[in-house]
């Protein structure tokens, strides 16, 4: 670590999935010597899946970060579509040392033009989107590409955060802020991959996003074909 703070900004949208942000959160807040800011494209107040987040910063406000994280959410390719926001994605992920997702929010930096040529994470259910933004699909649950650095779906941000915790401040340091926190999942069912999950609890969740998921693909193919454009 340096003498300057280790900046950290997390960038929060309406409708985000507000565990793929406190997870890492929390995990980062304990790192000495951090510096966290949460902001988002207008700043003031930004609602999550049943919480609202006050006083967050402006995006356009901050000049340079060590580490950006995006994270996902229902909303995700909906904000791929907001221009404004991924252009501040981009411009803070071109200056920073480390360029972080969690869950969806891969998408909205493949939206960003950030991972052309990478291997990424992503929620399992939505990866298959990735490619559409020249991303290549990793299903692991961390995944590191050069400086870039994505979680999988919601939970997977715990394990993301300690990984870059290591990178940061070495294992033993992620190690101590694990013990602090008593990280030692054991969930009471195997039921969190589809490869693991009982046949019908995956058909039955598979059909509850059924819904979801034409709009999904549009707004992806959208964001991916307006990017290609600007690429031209």
């Amino acid at each position: 670590m340096t003498e300057q703070p280790f900046r950290i900004v997390f960038a929060i949208y309406s409708g985000m999935t507000q565990l793929d942000f406190t997870g890492p959160y929390q995990f980062f807040a304990r790192l000495p010597g951090s510096e966290l800011i949460v902001a988002s494209g207008a700043g003031g107040d930004v609602m999550s899946e049943g919480l609202t987040f006050a006083g967050t910063h402006r995006l356009a406000d901050i000049a340079a970060c060590d580490m950006i994280c995006v994270p996902g959410g229902g909303n995700a390719t909906t904000v791929a579509l907001d221009a404004a926001f991924v252009g501040e994605i981009r411009r803070l992920a071109l200056g920073a040392r480390y360029v972080t997702s969690v869950c969806t929010g891969s998408l909205i930096l493949g939206a960003a033009g950030l991972l052309a040529g990478r291997r990424s994470a992503c929620h399992w259910a939505w990866r298959h989107l990735l490619p559409q933004f020249g991303a290549i699909i990793d299903e692991r649950r961390v995944v590191r590409d050069g400086n870039v650095i994505t979680g999988g779906g919601v939970t997977a941000g715990i394990d993301f955060a300690l990984t870059v915790l290591a990178e940061i401040a070495g294992a033993n340091a992620a190690q101590m802020i694990q013990l602090g926190l008593e990280y030692a999942p054991a969930p009471p069912f195997n039921a969190g991959l589809p490869d693991s999950a009982p046949a019908e609890i995956v058909a039955a969740y598979q059909q509850r996003m059924a819904g979801l998921l034409p709009r999904r693909e549009a707004e992806a193919l959208a964001a991916a074909e307006r990017l290609a454009v600007q690429a031209e």
